[in-house]
């Protein structure tokens, strides 16, 4: 009988032991959201702290961080500092007070960017134990990471919270540099409750969706109220770069099986997840699911392999023109380009395919989010010669193919009721309609 990994032989370290692995100058990878090993950062600060030789013009790269950490403001200058490729509610504060650096990136490019500005990188991520094979799983992460397998070091904080899942995020033991354990949780993100409108939002999308289609969609309200939406749908398939709680419950019904899909048949293939613990009880060895790297997963050129692809990304603005501003607010960034441009290129070119850009009609404060044009400083994240369908809970603009006067009659139409005079007679003052 085989037995279990002799872990004798290939023992754990702990997370100080990461210290003596850097060098001053030393690039580190770090997954998003629940890939981060926190036991290792925190000794890395420590360490920084102590005055340590080795912390010493050390850059983090990430996205997506979960952990509110010291050096995230600055609190060790030059030693340690953090450069996001998207922010979180946890880096945007220190985005804004200039301790952060941000670099504009579709996801299915993060790789090649850091691979680009590290030439010797040492990914620290979070991992499983062991399985008897000698093999770590990363969990709910692959993204960028998982590229970096056979291509730099391994530095792995083991849990005994991280749900083993398969695909191409599997590190041997033998490619790592180092291990330790700690007993960290995860941190869960339970889905929004939706509102009405997010659930007339969620209508317009699931009736223009057939059966057999390969969809992609992101978390919140509206992509859960999406989800739910397609509750009487048959053979569906995911592929998407977020695995979230919704996705669960379509393939515990049967709705999502996959079995029309041209890529993985049969597989759901994401590149990583983030939810509640129903979700990582889930994807723990279920190898019906598939965690790939995001240079796959976000490629257009693979997306559009399948037919009838339904991309579904939510947007804070759109100007007349159909440009999408889904990464600032008046100028400012919230966020950052993601892969909402990676997959509404893929849908673009897929056989059948559509991309629906989602949004309330209004701000919280009741303003118009359909504009004649796009606030000052504000970035275009979907560009108007790729935006497909445009959706309100007042119904849905068609855009591709139509001309600058459609596209603005299409848009006023599903803005709210109480600005539409007003945007027809901005739309006349610079000659749209």
């Amino acid at each position: 009988m085989v037995g279990a990994l002799d872990t004798n032989r290939t023992p754990p370290n702990v997370a100080s032991d990461i210290v003596d692995v850097v060098t001053p100058g030393t690039h580190l990878i770090v997954p998003l959201a629940n890939g981060e090993p926190t036991a290792v950062l925190d000794a890395l600060e420590d360490a920084a702290a102590a005055g340590s030789p080795n912390i010493e013009a050390i850059r983090v790269h990430q996205m997506h961080a979960l952990h509110d950490r010291r050096y995230l403001a600055g609190t060790f200058g030059d030693r340690l500092k953090h450069i996001s490729y998207f922010l979180s509610h946890v880096t945007r504060p220190h985005f804004a007070a200039g301790a952060i650096g941000l670099v504009p990136a579709h996801f299915s490019e993060v790789y090649q960017l850091m691979k680009m500005r590290a030439a010797d990188p040492l990914v620290i991520a979070a991992a499983t134990p062991p399985d008897r094979h000698g093999y770590f799983s990363l969990g709910v992460s692959a993204d960028y990471t998982a590229s970096f397998i056979g291509r730099a070091r391994f530095f792995l904080e083991v849990t005994d919270a991280m749900p083993r899942t398969f695909g191409r995020n599997q590190v041997h033991v033998s490619q790592v540099v180092g291990w330790c354990r700690s007993d960290r949780p995860l941190i869960e993100v339970p889905p929004k409750a939706p509102r009405e409108a997010d659930r007339r939002i969620a209508g317009f999308v699931a009736e223009r969706i057939p059966n057999g289609a390969t969809i992609q969609t992101g978390i919140g309200a509206i992509p859960n109220a999406i989800m739910a939406a397609l509750a009487d749908h048959r053979d569906l398939g995911i592929h998407t770069e977020l695995l979230s709680d919704g996705v669960v419950e379509l393939i515990e019904a049967g709705v999502v099986n996959g079995v029309r899909k041209r890529l993985n048949r049969t597989k759901t293939v994401g590149t990583f997840a983030l939810g509640t613990d129903r979700l990582h009880e889930f994807l723990h060895e279920n190898t019906a699911v598939e965690l790939h790297t995001v240079r796959y997963v976000n490629d257009p050129r693979i997306i559009a392999n399948e037919p009838n692809f339904a991309s579904v990304n939510a947007t804070l603005t759109v100007d007349f023109i159909g440009q999408c501003a889904s990464e600032t607010i008046d100028g400012t960034y919230f966020s950052s380009s993601g892969g909402q441009n990676d997959f509404a290129r893929g849908a673009m070119y897929s056989e059948g395919g559509q991309g629906f850009v989602v949004l309330h009609s209004t701000t919280s404060s009741g303003a118009s989010r359909i504009v004649p044009q796009l606030a000052a400083g504000d970035v275009v994240t979907t560009p108007k010669n790729t935006v497909d369908k445009v959706v309100t809970e007042w119904g849905v603009a068609e855009l591709r193919g139509r001309s600058i006067k459609e596209r603005t009659r299409n848009l006023i139409d599903i803005a709210h009721p109480d600005h539409r005079d007003e945007l027809t007679a901005q739309a006349r003052l610079i000659d749209y309609l």
